[in-house]
């Protein structure tokens, strides 16, 4: 067996990249495709705890502040946890309508990101994002 995990890797990638241009066309139903139905996600201290309420959440966003907005998304890392499951590290943002990069980096969080592998297919399990801060001195 090889030790290889570039083909988990891409697929994991492939997902995140579905989730993004999803966000980009406000497409909620899209966003949540590829999350399992027990997922949870933890975003500006809300707790959103099923694939259904996080896509009625990002649903009404889309409508309202979020309208016509996209994603700043630099991958920071990832390592695999056994065989079905992965984190990966991002630092991300929102971008509205306009803004071709990330005006401030106090918009920026640091974000996890938990896969799990059911049934051969790489799925979000769960979300969380804090804000980036300055390292403590």
């Amino acid at each position: 067996m090889s030790n290889s995990r570039a083909a988990d890797e891409a697929a994991i990638k492939a997902v995140l990249v579905d989730s993004y241009r999803a966000w980009e066309a406000g497409d909620a139903d899209g966003m949540v495709a590829n999350y399992t139905a027990d997922a949870t996600a933890i975003m500006t201290g809300s707790l959103r705890t099923s694939r259904e309420v996080i896509r009625q959440s990002m649903a009404l966003a889309f409508e309202g502040p979020l309208k016509g907005s996209s994603t700043y998304n630099k991958q920071l890392g990832i390592r695999f946890v056994g065989r079905d499951g992965a984190i990966v590290i991002s630092e991300s943002a929102i971008l509205f309508p306009g803004e071709a990069e990330v005006p401030d980096d106090v918009r920026k969080v640091n974000a996890t990101w938990v896969f799990e592998k059911r049934d051969g297919q790489w799925l979000i399990a769960a979300y969380h994002n804090s804000p980036v801060l300055a390292p403590a001195q």
